[in-house]
């Protein structure tokens, strides 16, 4: 008796996960895309201070640290920031001291008024608040 209830249980449950990713990925067709990714606020006086430098640098149009690489569009491969047409984003180098080469801190622009901030190469982001 205990065997088939533990059956059924399972049963259940399975047939339930199934439902689930079916419906995950209805969804994803429906909408075209997953989820848009959550992606914490900080201020810009919360990072460090090269970032408030570069972000004075975007705003003046440069000269850039990196000119071959700054200011290049960034393709969001990881699809770690939020789906946006290709050419939207664009990344700029945050030099950090003491590093040979540009090191892995960036502030990602979007078309819009968007900001992005990573310090660990694309790993993980923090939008940006510049006015703060």
């Amino acid at each position: 008796m205990r065997q088939a209830t533990s059956r059924r249980r399972i049963t259940a449950a399975l047939a339930g996960l199934i439902v689930l990713v079916l419906g995950g990925w209805l969804i994803k067709d429906v909408t075209g895309h997953s989820a848009a990714p959550v992606i914490p606020t900080q201020a810009l006086s919360a990072l460090p201070p090269e970032a408030a430098r570069t972000w004075r640098l975007i705003e003046a149009g440069g000269p850039f640290p990196y000119p071959r690489n700054d200011g290049t569009v960034f393709d969001n491969r990881e699809k770690r920031l939020p789906s946006k047409p290709a050419g939207y984003y664009h990344e700029y180098t945050v030099p950090a001291p003491g590093s040979a080469d540009r090191g892995p801190r960036r502030l990602i622009t979007g078309d819009g008024t968007e900001l992005y901030y990573t310090g660990d190469h694309y790993q993980t982001f923090v939008a940006v608040d510049p006015t703060k």
